[in-house]
């Protein structure tokens, strides 16, 4: 039984017409394979020189939680980054059209939160399923937040969807 979905900047449609996926569809569908032997050769170099590489990468945010450096170590394997560019690939040939039928049919379960600046789905996808379903719990985020929340926004995020699904939670 599922009380509530929340689809959080959800890239559910259009993935590779968005501004973003027009940029990275050739990147991710032609070009992948020249990313592996960086990767391959970037692997070799000691855990911390790679976890001072990827603080370098991310020393432009707010706040960075040392759980996304450790996590981030792991994209200096080439097994991981072929699963990721080959899954994102298919992500942009395979996520088309939204599945409006089962929106519709789980409409009252479903909040949406979609970014005012996300280039992976922009306010006009925010704009046309608010206009396709007026009577959704579809929301659009004022606090800035971006697509890749986890990096810079987690903590702020679980608790604006904590009290979202309070009155849920309390209902158990």
């Amino acid at each position: 039984q599922v009380l509530r979905s929340v689809l959080l900047f959800p890239t559910i449609e259009r993935m590779a017409q968005s501004p973003q996926g027009k940029l990275m569809t050739p990147l991710l569908c032609k070009l992948r394979y020249v990313l592996y032997m960086p990767v391959y050769l970037l692997s070799f170099l000691p855990e911390g020189v790679k976890a001072s590489l990827v603080r370098f990468a991310l020393r432009g945010m707010k706040t960075c939680d040392e759980s996304s450096i450790t996590t981030s170590v792991n994209l200096f394997s080439v097994d991981c980054i072929a699963n990721i560019l080959y899954m994102a690939s298919q992500e942009m040939m395979k996520v088309v059209e939204r599945d409006s039928t089962t929106i519709k049919q789980n409409l009252k379960k479903l909040i949406f939160y979609y970014g005012t600046g996300d280039s992976w789905c922009p306010q006009q996808y925010y704009d046309e399923i608010k206009m396709d379903f007026p009577d959704g719990d579809i929301r659009l985020c004022e606090k800035g937040l971006r697509h890749a929340f986890v990096l810079d926004a987690s903590k702020e995020m679980a608790a604006m969807i904590t009290d979202w699904l309070q009155d849920d939670l309390t209902n158990l």
